[in-house]
């Protein structure tokens, strides 16, 4: 690991001074810890937050309270304006301070190799440039036979978009024609018909256009200005029950469109049952954003239906979930006839036989879990004998491990699993595994349970791994400065 001093600071973000107001709030917030044996406090900042071990909220009713929450933010402020100078987005920060002042604070720059984690710990540590989990990169099927659903009728869509939105404006075929050389696919009829009707402009073009006509202020009314643009869109939203992008706003809802942690992405699998209409994937290169439910729901064409499915279909893109969509229409004809028929099933993904989990609450052995379909096991709480890993040596899908500390009975069987891509263990098992030179060399991205181990042990070991795949490292930058006596600051 790297390492500066104040002597000679690249930025103020490097500067004692500027992270003085921190250290004395958590000083006074933290006396006991920091006076035992190996004493520290630790946390993180960032440019649009901070996660601290001091009061955040106010107590209940309490003045004081607010005045606790109001010292934190003045003094995490400079902080967050130096990382914004200094092009950091966030830092990780380990201080221990003796009682006569004298501290010593380090300053962790996760680096571009390693994402957001918990605290004053790293996350997950991406061992290849641009890996992805393996349901990020998961393809749609195709489905044999697949086609438009019975309920599509063009001239009814046409004729009943037209009455009820009398005086729409549409997109032009060179338009329309220009949406899909953008996106790279060809809509299908029943969206071209819809932005044949109108063109669902947003405010921001409808008061471009405003201004490029040069309207006489004194010629609208208040009454007229706010009719001039916006009527038509809140209509369409009335009509289709939902936001509808303009053709400018249409996208592609991809895997990528969905980004997520390795933490989480790993962890999960992406299913598609014999009788699902839609398929169970991240995203799809045949899935067409064009409106939002108003609660940050995306509505999209389906071309890459599931086997009950139709091409053509309306699905919704939960913004709670990273996997998977339900089905709320066959057709856009039948939202403008029927309304939305929003379905939700129960979620075939995250579950058995792809994730597996052994823990006390779950399976009570690993054997339990085995099957050819196991893409994924997650060791948790365990109060039995430590496991061995070697039913799972022969699963030709098991891509994801992740096991609590002590957990393990030979952390060195992972070596057997010769299609891991990420894995997740304690301290001392990575520990293990460096020592014996065994760390698994499939590894896309790999994660530490910092347990109770100290910040700084943990980067060094996320280093180690790291410099395994040649990746960026965890640079570490050790300030030194006074405070003076303690006193209590809290509020000051």
């Amino acid at each position: 690991m790297s390492s500066s001093s104040l002597s000679s600071p690249t930025f103020p973000i490097h500067d004692f001074a500027t992270w003085e107001p921190v250290l004395r709030l958590l000083r006074a917030a933290n006396a006991e810890s920091l006076a035992a044996p190996g004493g520290y406090v630790a946390g993180s900042v960032a440019q649009r937050g901070w996660t601290l071990p001091v009061r955040r909220l106010p107590a209940a009713g309490g003045a004081a309270g607010f005045a606790e929450m109001q010292a934190g933010m003045r003094a995490a402020q400079p902080v967050q304006d130096a990382l914004a100078e200094a092009g950091i987005d966030r830092l990780l920060c380990v201080a221990d301070m003796a009682p006569d002042g004298r501290t010593r604070l380090h300053l962790l720059d996760p680096g571009p190799a390693v994402e957001e984690g918990s605290g004053p710990y790293p996350g997950a540590l991406v061992m290849v440039e641009g890996a992805v989990a393996e349901p990020w990169r998961r393809l749609p099927d195709s489905v044999p036979g697949a086609g438009p659903a019975p309920s599509v009728d063009l001239a009814l869509l046409e004729r009943t978009l037209r009455e009820r939105l009398p005086g729409a404006v549409g997109a032009t075929g060179a338009e329309i024609a220009a949406a899909e050389a953008r996106l790279g696919v060809t809509l299908p009829d029943e969206l071209k018909v819809l932005y044949g009707v109108t063109q669902a402009r947003s405010a921001e073009q409808d008061d471009e256009e405003l201004d490029d006509e040069e309207l006489d202020d004194e010629e609208l009314d208040d009454e007229d200005r706010d009719g001039v643009g916006h009527g038509e869109h809140e209509s369409v939203s009335e009509v289709l029950g939902c936001e509808l992008f303009s053709l400018d706003e249409l996208y592609v809802a991809d895997a990528p469109s969905r980004p997520c942690s390795w933490r989480f992405a790993a962890t999960t699998a992406v299913v598609t049952t014999p009788d699902a209409a839609v398929q169970g994937l991240v995203g799809s290169p045949g899935w067409i954003a064009f409106g939002d439910s108003g609660y940050g729901d995306v509505l999209a064409i389906d071309l890459t239906p599931g086997p009950r499915g139709h091409v053509g279909q309306v699905i919704v893109l939960d913004h709670e979930q990273y996997i998977g969509a339900e089905l709320v229409a066959d057709s856009l004809t039948d939202i403008l006839t029927q309304g939305f028929a929003r379905s939700f099933r129960s979620r075939p993904w995250d579950r058995q036989p792809a994730v597996a989990r052994v823990n006390v609450a779950a399976l009570k052995s690993i054997r339990d879990a085995v099957d050819p379909a196991l893409e994924v096991l997650e060791i948790g709480v365990w109060d039995d004998e430590p496991l061995s890993l070697a039913p799972l040596a022969a699963l030709p899908r098991l891509r994801t491990l992740t096991a609590s500390p002590d957990t393990l009975a030979d952390p060195l069987e992972t070596s057997r699993l010769t299609g891991l891509e990420f894995l997740e263990l304690g301290a001392r098992d990575w520990r293990l595994l460096l020592d014996a030179g065994a760390v698994p060399r499939t590894l896309s991205a790999a994660a530490i349970r910092a347990g109770d181990h100290h910040p700084l042990h943990i980067a060094a070991l996320a280093n180690e791994l790291l410099a395994l795949w040649d990746r960026p490292l965890i640079t570490v930058t050790l300030l030194e400065g006074d405070l003076g006596p303690g006193e209590q600051e809290t509020g000051r």
